[in-house]
């Protein structure tokens, strides 16, 4: 990736004032290639303490992370691609993308609602993935605004999703804010309403190597989950309905365990490894959901939301794609965890509701904090 060139600095400056008194916490932008709409594409660098993240208005996509490793050694920790070509290829897998209207699976791309049945694109076998085709939230261009938030710099992209896009009732006005914490944390809030009865459920879809992206395995990182249950699937990863408990079985990540100990246990199964929606222990307030950690680097990731649940996914679709600087992004070399609502809440009365009501808003914050040790 050539290097960053600050562009529209008095804008940027004037609309965080406060980072010209602190050098340690900056934003700058750059050219991030042309969309195939014709559309430019726009990259920005945030930037505070030992922390520094990049993120491009195309899907309101995070594309890297850059944090130091238990000797000083700085290295970027999420998939990604070096333009906009890259996230408009099909090597993408949104990686770092805003997943939208609602993430995760619909059963045969279908809900009932008001009386009403909406037929959706079915984009996953027999089912609705991650908001759909061409118009789902990680393909479209989102408006940017560099917003000031003391001296923690901070994005906020938004975006006017419009009544019947990729089939969805009512026209959806959503935000997704990043925002680098002082205490090395990056924040991701998500807001959303509606003039139309409607289900909403947003997630983040980073892809993570705390070795650093390009790196060969994740099934060296150690994983705990702050759940035990999760909600069972079948052979097209639809939940049933259910919600099992995760002990004794090899998705029991309540302690700390290496991913790779029981993962070829779960190969011949419809997942073909890990992909499975954890029900966090706590869903009141910002709580607890999982820690990644990789002894190596000494790196860790901690996650907090206030989403009621986490998809795990240990990237078994991966194969050998080329990312950013050519990297190589082999099978299971990242995994993704994926801070939601159950998969087709929709769809189950007796799952959180993902419905989202007209005069309501739709809040969600996930906290991701990065240490070294």
């Amino acid at each position: 990736m050539k290097a960053l060139t600050p562009l529209l600095a008095v804008a940027l400056l004037s609309a965080c004032s406060s980072m010209q008194q602190d050098s340690s916490s900056t934003v700058v932008s750059r050219d991030f290639g042309i969309a195939k709409s014709g559309r430019p594409a726009t990259l920005w660098t945030l930037r505070s303490g030992k922390l520094e993240i990049d993120v491009t208005d195309h899907g309101a996509t995070l594309v890297a992370v850059r944090t130091p490793d238990r000797a000083g050694r700085v290295q970027d920790i999420v998939l990604g691609f070096d333009d906009v070509a890259g996230y408009e290829s099909g090597d993408n897998q949104y990686f770092g993308c805003t997943v939208g209207r609602v993430c995760n699976r619909i059963k045969n791309g279908q809900f009932t609602l008001d009386g009403y049945t909406y037929n959706l694109a079915t984009n996953n076998g027999p089912n609705h993935l991650h908001g759909g085709g061409a118009r789902s939230f990680d393909k479209v261009h989102w408006d940017a605004e560099v917003v000031s938030r003391g001296d923690e710099p901070c994005i906020r992209f938004t975006y006017r999703s419009g009544d019947g896009e990729e089939g969805y009732p009512g026209t959806l006005q959503v935000t997704a804010t990043y925002q680098l914490l002082k205490s090395g944390k990056i924040r991701l809030d998500y807001e959303a309403t509606t003039d139309h009865r409607t289900p909403v459920n947003l997630t983040n879809h980073a892809y993570w190597n705390l070795a650093g992206e390009g790196a060969p395995t994740i099934l060296d990182h150690d994983l705990q989950i702050h759940a035990a249950k999760y909600t069972p699937t079948d052979d097209t990863l639809i939940p049933t309905g259910a919600i099992a408990s995760v002990l004794a079985t090899p998705l029991d990540f309540t302690t700390p365990e290496t991913i790779g100990l029981r993962i070829d246990s779960l190969t011949g199964t419809a997942a073909l490894g890990y992909d499975h929606n954890y029900v966090l222990d706590t869903t009141e307030g910002l709580h607890r959901a999982a820690v990644l950690h990789h002894a190596a680097s000494g790196r860790r990731l901690e996650i907090e939301t206030t989403e009621p649940a986490i998809q795990f996914y240990s990237g078994n679709f991966l194969h050998g794609q080329k990312g950013k600087g050519g990297k190589t992004y082999a099978h299971r070399s990242a995994c993704c965890l994926e801070t939601q609502h159950f998969p087709d809440s929709v769809n189950h009365a007796n799952f959180p509701s993902t419905i989202l009501e007209p005069g309501q808003a739709f809040r969600s914050t996930t906290v991701l904090t990065f240490r070294a040790e």
